[in-house]
């Protein structure tokens, strides 16, 4: 799967810059704009189509124009891009709004990276469900898909894995990059498990296609596996 290309919509340039270096963090993203209104970003997705961006990062409060009107806009306009609201408004009836113009996250501010990268993680497995080819099988394909987007897909891990341990083995590969991966072993010191377990996940990671595994050469003996984030 190539990139999730993100459009950041910030009015406040610090805060802009630190959303961008965010996303770039995260495995499979990649900043491809940066808007300070909502006039630029309509520009920004009215170039190429918006076929050049798959989610906004939306600020709610922007200067010329709410961002509830934004997606108003976008919705009018035939336009299915996904969007991420990234906002201080925690007004309820700001977040029904949200949630009915089809808002995939809402992330108050201010969050840490731990919660900025979970919501991105979480909106690229819903993805790579919904952009597969063929058709649901059953209603447990449906409900996996809105578990993985609405947070509550730790109930469908495999028996024996958790939520919380798979978290701490993710973190452990966030930053790391696609040349030099992390063994089993390396895994298990960061995230603060077993050799054995962190193995178990780590696998699981590559049946779910959010790792890869390959041999590392250069050791004496067998060649060892080392892993990377897909």
């Amino acid at each position: 799967m190539t990139d999730i290309r993100v459009l950041v919509v910030e009015d406040e340039p610090l805060l802009a810059e630190a959303h961008a270096a965010y996303t770039e963090r995260v495995p499979g993203f990649v900043v491809v704009g940066v808007a300070h209104t909502a006039r630029a970003a309509m520009a920004a997705l009215r170039a190429g189509g918006g076929g050049d961006v798959d989610l906004v990062l939306l600020d709610f409060r922007l200067p010329d124009l709410h961002g509830l009107d934004v997606c108003r806009a976008l919705r009018a306009a035939g336009s299915s891009v996904d969007v991420l609201a990234v906002t201080s408004a925690r007004d309820l009836a700001v977040v029904r709004t949200a949630v009915s113009l089809g808002v995939t996250h809402y992330l108050l501010k201010p969050f840490t990276f731990a919660a900025f990268r979970d919501k991105l993680e979480r909106y690229a497995d819903y993805r790579a469900q919904a952009l597969a080819d063929g058709e649901v099988t059953a209603q447990h394909d449906v409900d996996r898909m809105f578990a993985t987007l609405r947070g509550t897909a730790g109930h469908s891990l495999p028996k024996g894995l958790d939520a919380q341990t798979l978290n701490r083995v993710r973190a452990a590969l966030a930053d790391v990059t696609r040349e030099v991966g992390l063994s089993a072993t390396e895994v298990s010191a960061a995230a603060g498990i077993s050799r054995v377990t962190a193995r178990r996940y780590l696998e699981y990671l590559v049946t779910i296609d959010r790792a890869v595994r390959t041999p590392r050469y250069g050791t004496p003996g067998r060649p060892e596996v080392e892993y990377r984030p897909r």
